[in-house]
């Protein structure tokens, strides 16, 4: 099947400051592994609309064919033999333009958009007092902010197109997008375009679909997505995500099940702190996988943000890096049993930036492949990301989880708290595989049976899993 990975290293001027959790470097990392494991297809012409669904035609291997295959002194023995040939298994990097003003307003109120404009323009003006959710606090004003905002709303745009318009069936991965927090008319969560929500905007409003199934399993609601359809039965969104008890931004209750004409096509299961794999297929197996039957959609778009990791400074949920593998071949399998395997991928959260969310999107993107990466990791990309680490402050490389009273996003209440470490806990030496981790905390058994608790709320809440 054709895979696609949408990307500009333009995209990295999407940076909130130096301090910010929120760092570029979680996906620019994440390409550059891809790169050192050879799971891409570089393009060397931008595609036509007759050529977009043709993975091969453009487009040249990264490394070459020869090196990929070959071990290297420093690890990161090479992909399948089928990975050899060029554009085989690989994912075609396809550069995206900026989405302009008018899919922006989709979503976004004009004078949001604006305001956006001016954020990017003139952010001294921004520096002491918000305006529309822009300014000191969890979202602020940078220069050029509309700019890769657009991007990345863009990207995740024409992936959904080239998934849409490939036959047969193709997969595609926005690396950079899953800011799913943007809300109408204001900024939320360090999210300015809300880039998933503005993909399914232009998609049905081309009548190029008629029916989006919304997946997302970032540790934090995904709130923006909800409220652009809540009214609408055209998209059905599914959620997975800590509770609001305990975690930004506060919604995503059982109870929200959508308005109007959209009673029943949204879909919230609200996970206890520490929830651990046995509960993600707990509600993979009771919510998700029957919703996605019930619903039958057209193409699946997931938000796979990476902040579910146990160890996330801003989170208290409890995967490991193999439990969100796991999670990433169920999404898959999913696409193809419900939809044709038509499947959307965004990044998102994910605030272990140096390790633990290039990993994790890195085995993603090699699902999407359709490749088994070997476990252990290339040795410059390992040098370099610890190096990134220490020049950022010295913040470990492996992580240790947070309390449930961290601030910024880790905070109950929206805009509470200040702004935290990118990755958590301070190590003395980069993980040497891809699946290397910790012990996450956590009693496994009160946590499924609390689990179960809340599946059994969503499934009488929900019309679609009756």
């Amino acid at each position: 099947m054709a895979g696609f990975l949408l990307y500009d290293d333009a995209m990295a001027g999407y940076d909130l400051g130096s301090a910010h959790p929120l760092k570029p470097e979680r996906f620019t990392l994440t390409v550059e592994l891809m790169r050192a494991y050879g799971l891409l297809a570089e393009c060397v012409s931008e595609p036509t609309a007759e050529s977009a669904s043709q993975p091969t035609a453009e487009c040249v291997s990264e490394p070459t064919a020869e090196s990929v295959s070959q071990p290297t002194a420093e690890g990161a023995s090479g992909l399948s033999a089928a990975a050899s040939d060029p554009g085989s298994n690989r994912l075609v990097v396809r550069r995206p333009h900026p989405a302009p003003d008018e899919d922006l307003a989709l979503v976004h109120d004009r004078a949001y958009i604006d305001t956006v404009k001016a954020a990017s323009a003139e952010p001294e003006r921004f520096t002491w007092r918000s305006k529309r959710g822009i300014g000191p606090g969890d979202t602020p004003a940078a220069p050029g902010l509309h700019d890769a905002a657009a991007l990345i709303a863009g990207a995740t745009t024409q992936a959904l197109e080239l998934v849409l318009g490939s036959e047969p069936p193709a997969r595609a991965f926005a690396v950079a997008g899953g800011l799913h927090h943007a809300h109408r008319d204001y900024a939320s969560g360090f999210c300015i375009y809300n880039d998933p929500a503005i993909a399914i905007a232009v998609a049905l409003r081309d009548g190029r679909v008629a029916r989006v199934a919304y997946l997302d399993i970032d540790a934090h609601h995904g709130d923006g997505v909800q409220e652009a359809f809540y009214a609408s039965p055209d998209v059905l969104t599914i959620s997975l995500h800590e509770s609001g008890r305990y975690l930004f931004p506060g919604t995503g209750r059982e109870r929200e099940t959508g308005r109007g004409e959209g009673e029943g096509y949204a879909i919230n299961v609200p996970l206890p702190p520490l929830a651990n794999n046995a509960c993600y297929q707990l509600a993979f197996d009771e919510v998700v996988a029957p919703a996605l039957a019930a619903y039958r959609p057209d193409v699946l778009i997931a938000q796979c943000g990476a902040d579910a990791h146990h160890a996330d400074p801003l989170t208290h949920l409890g995967l490991t890096l193999t439990d969100m593998r796991s999670l990433y071949r169920r999404i898959v399998s999913l696409a193809e049993e419900h939809c044709g395997g038509r499947l959307v991928c965004t990044g998102g959260g994910g605030y272990g930036t140096f390790s633990v969310v290039p990993r994790a999107w890195t085995m993603l993107a090699a699902e999407l492949a359709e490749v088994e990466l070997p476990e252990e990791l290339p040795g410059p990309w390992r040098e370099r990301a610890a190096a990134l680490a220490e020049a950022a402050g010295g913040a470990a490389m492996g992580a240790g989880a947070g309390g449930l009273g961290a601030g910024g996003l880790g905070a109950s209440d929206a805009g509470a708290g200040g702004l935290g470490a990118s990755d958590a806990g301070a190590g003395p030496s980069a993980p040497r595989t891809l699946t290397e981790d910790t012990v996450p905390p956590g009693d496994p058994v009160p946590l499924l049976e609390e689990t179960r608790a809340v599946v059994a709320r969503v499934r009488e809440s929900s019309p679609l899993l009756d």
